[in-house]
C-alpha cells in the first residue's frame, strides 16, 4: 500500500515571484484536514563529518532516498536531525537542499525555534527555500507563561504565509483552553504534532478543536498504537531514517486500523529499539547514527551536547537490526 500524499500544489503568485519547488499545503478548501495528511512522515538525519561539520552531499543523497518511498511528506530538519544543534543559516540550507532533492514528489516540512526573532527571520528564509510547512519548535526560554508562548507562535505565523505545524514537547503543553485559544490567534496553525505522549490530555484537546487542526502522533514509533486508538492518522517516524519499509509496513497496519497486527510489529521491531534508545537523556540520536551505520549509510557523529554511542550497547543494537533484515534496503551505492 502506498500511502496518500499530502495534498500540495503551487501557490498563486505573479509567475516572476515564483521559485522551483515552492509549494504550501492545501485541500480544495484551502485548509488541510485528516484526509489530506495521513501515514508516515519521513526523516533523514542529520549528516555530520568527522569535524561536525554539514556533509550537504550526504543529505541530498538521503533525501532522494527517502522521497522514493510512500511517505506522505519529509520533515527536515527536526528533532531527530539534531535540530537544536543546528544554526539558522545550516537549517535553512537542509530544507533547501531537502526541496531540491526531493524535486516535487514530497512535501518538505522545515522547521524553526530559538526564540520568536529567529524563529521568525528563519520562517521566512525557510518558505523562500520552497518548504511546505514549518514544524514549529518550543522556545528556547522553559516553561514561559501561556501568553508569552502565544505571543511567540504568533510572531511566527505573522512572519510567513506557511501552515503551522506546533510542536507539543517539554514545556510547550497546553490545556484544551489553551489550545483552542492558539488556533484562534494563529490562523496559519494547521497541524499540531504531539510529543508529550499523554494520551488522556492529547483526546482532550482534540474533542476541543475537532478537525480544526490536523493531528500528529510524534512522541515516537512505539506510541504509534496509542495515537491510532484515539482516532490520529498520521505519524512521524524516526524509524524512517534507517528502515524506511519498516516504518511504511507499521503505518499501514496504524493508517487502516489494524490494532492487533500493529501491535505485534511494534512488540517485535520497534519496543526493542526504543527500549535501548531511552537508556539515557538525548541517546535517540546516537543510536539512530549507530544502527544508520550498521547498515552501511554512515550519518557521522551526533553533535554535542548529545552523547556519543556506548560500544558496551553495539551488540544489543546489533541483534536489532539483524531483526529488521527483511525491510532493510542494500547499502548506498550497491544494489
Amino acid at each position: 500500500m502506498r500511502f496518500k500524499a499530502l495534498q500540495y500544489r503551487r501557490r498563486a503568485m505573479p509567475e516572476a515571484q515564483r521559485r522551483p519547488g515552492r509549494y504550501r499545503l492545501l485541500l480544495m478548501s484551502g485548509q488541510p484536514d485528516a484526509e489530506s495528511l495521513q501515514g508516515i512522515i519521513g526523516f533523514p538525519l542529520a549528516p555530520f563529518r568527522a569535524d561536525f561539520s554539514l556533509d550537504l552531499a550526504a543529505l541530498e543523497r538521503d533525501v532522494d532516498w527517502l522521497s522514493s518511498y510512500g511517505f506522505c511528506a519529509i520533515n527536515v530538519p527536526a528533532g531527530i536531525s539534531e535540530a537544536y544543534s543546528l544554526s539558522p543559516g545550516e537549517a535553512v540550507e537542509m530544507a533547501r537542499i531537502a526541496v531540491k532533492a526531493a524535486a516535487g514528489r514530497k512535501p518538505v516540512i522545515g522547521c524553526v525555534g530559538c526564540n520568536a526573532a529567529v524563529a521568525a527571520e528563519t520562517a521566512r528564509r525557510m518558505e523562500a527555500a520552497g518548504a511546505a510547512a514549518l514544524l514549529v519548535l518550543p522556545p528556547y526560554y522553559p516553561n514561559a507563561p501561556f501568553e508569552g508562548l502565544l505571543g511567540y507562535y504568533r510572531n511566527i505565523g505573522a512572519a510567513t504565509g506557511l501552515p503551522l505545524c506546533l510542536y507539543s514537547r517539554g514545556w510547550a503543553s497546553f490545556t484544551p483552553a489553551q489550545a483552542a485559544r492558539l488556533a484562534e490567534a494563529v490562523p496559519t496553525l494547521q497541524l499540531w504534532k504531539d510529543g508529550q505522549a499523554d494520551a488522556r490530555r492529547l483526546q482532550r484537546i482534540m474533542g476541543k478543536l475537532g478537525d480544526r487542526l490536523v493531528w500528529i502522533g510524534g512522541a515516537g514509533d512505539d506510541c504509534a498504537a496509542a495515537y491510532r486508538a484515539i482516532g490520529i492518522r498520521a505519524f512521524t517516524s524516526s524509524i524512517s531514517a534507517v528502515a524506511p519499509r519498516l516504518a511504511l509496513h507499521w503505518g499501514e497496519a496504524a493508517v487502516r486500523g489494524e490494532l492487533d497486527r500493529l501491535g505485534r510489529i511494534l512488540e517485535r521491531y520497534v519496543h526493542p529499539l526504543f527500549e535501548l534508545r531511552t537508556r539515557r537523556t538525548g541517546y535517540e540520536v546516537a543510536v539512530m547514527k549507530k544502527a544508520r551505520e550498521l547498515i552501511g549509510r554512515p550519518a557521522g557523529p551526533p553533535r554535542p551536547p548529545l552523547p556519543e554511542f556506548d560500544p558496551a550497547d553495539l551488540a544489543e543494537l546489533g541483534r536489532i537490526i539483524q531483526s529488521w533484515q527483511d525491510f532493510l534496503d542494500a547499502p548506498a551505492g550497491r544494489s
